[in-house]
C-alpha cells in the first residue's frame, strides 16, 4: 500500500489551498503537518526538502514536491483531471493559471497595508478580466474543458467562492458561472469538503498571518 500523501504547510488556505481541493476531489487521503515555528522551517531547509525554499511542500508516491502548479498538475495528470490529449491539456493550464493569477490577489490581503484599495482592484479584475472568460466558456459547456471534470474546473470553483466571501452579489451578472456551481456543489467530493469539518480552510486571520510571519521572519508592519 502507497504512502498516505503528506502536506506541509501552515495550517490556513494559502497556495495549499487548491493542493487540498484537487486531493479531495480526486478521493485522495492525506495527512497535514503544519509549519508553526521558524525552527521547522529551518530544518526542512537543512534536509534539502525545499528546492527553491519554499512551501508549499507534498510528499506523494516516494518525491517531495514543491512548486504549486507542477504539485497540481501532477496530481491533475495521476487521477485523470488532466484532460485527454494535449491540446486538452494546455487549454486545462491556461484557464487555471489564470485563476490561480486571481487567487493569489485575494491570498495576499493579510499581508497588505491598504487591504482596501487592493479589494477594489480585485473586484474590478475579477468583473472585467477573469470572470467574463468563463461566462463565456460556460455558456454551452457543462465543464470548462472537454466536457469532464479537470482541475480548472475544481479551480473555478474555489475560486468563486473565495470571491463571494469578499464581495457578496459578485456572480449576479455571471449566471452561467452560478449555474456551474450549484452543479459543482452536487459532486459527492465536492460537497463533501464543503461541510462543517472537512480539510477545508476557513478564511485567513491574524493567527494564520502571525505565524506566517514569523516563520519566514519577514519584517512587514502591519495596520
Amino acid at each position: 500500500m502507497a504512502d498516505k500523501v503528506k502536506l506541509h504547510y501552515f495550517n490556513g488556505r494559502g497556495k495549499m489551498e487548491s493542493i487540498r481541493w484537487l486531493l479531495s476531489v480526486a478521493g485522495v487521503e492525506f495527512d497535514e503537518f503544519h509549519l508553526t515555528t521558524r525552527e521547522q522551517y529551518l530544518k526542512m531547509l537543512n534536509d534539502g526538502d525545499l528546492m527553491f525554499q519554499q512551501v508549499p511542500m507534498v510528499e506523494i508516491d516516494g518525491m517531495k514536491l514543491i512548486q504549486t502548479k507542477a504539485i497540481l498538475n501532477y496530481i491533475a495528470e495521476k487521477y485523470h483531471l488532466h484532460g485527454n490529449d494535449i491540446k486538452e491539456r494546455v487549454n486545462i493550464n491556461m484557464y487555471s493559471e489564470g485563476l490561480m493569477d486571481l487567487m493569489e490577489m485575494i491570498m495576499i490581503l493579510p499581508f497588505s497595508e491598504d487591504p482596501k484599495a487592493k479589494l477594489d482592484n480585485i473586484e474590478s479584475k475579477a468583473k472585467e478580466r477573469y470572470l467574463p472568460v468563463f461566462e463565456k466558456q460556460l455558456m454551452e459547456h457543462v465543464y470548462l474543458v472537454g466536457g469532464r471534470l479537470s482541475l480548472a474546473d475544481v479551480l473555478l470553483m474555489e475560486c468563486t467562492l473565495m470571491l463571494e466571501e469578499k464581495f457578496v452579489g459578485i456572480l449576479a451578472d455571471f449566471r452561467n458561472i452560478k449555474s456551474f456551481q450549484g452543479r459543482m456543489s452536487k459532486n459527492p467530493a465536492i460537497s463533501r469538503f464543503l461541510q462543517p469539518g472537512s480539510k477545508r480552510k476557513p478564511q485567513p486571520d491574524d493567527v494564520y498571518r502571525k505565524t506566517v510571519r514569523e516563520v519566514f521572519n519577514l519584517n512587514i508592519s502591519f495596520p
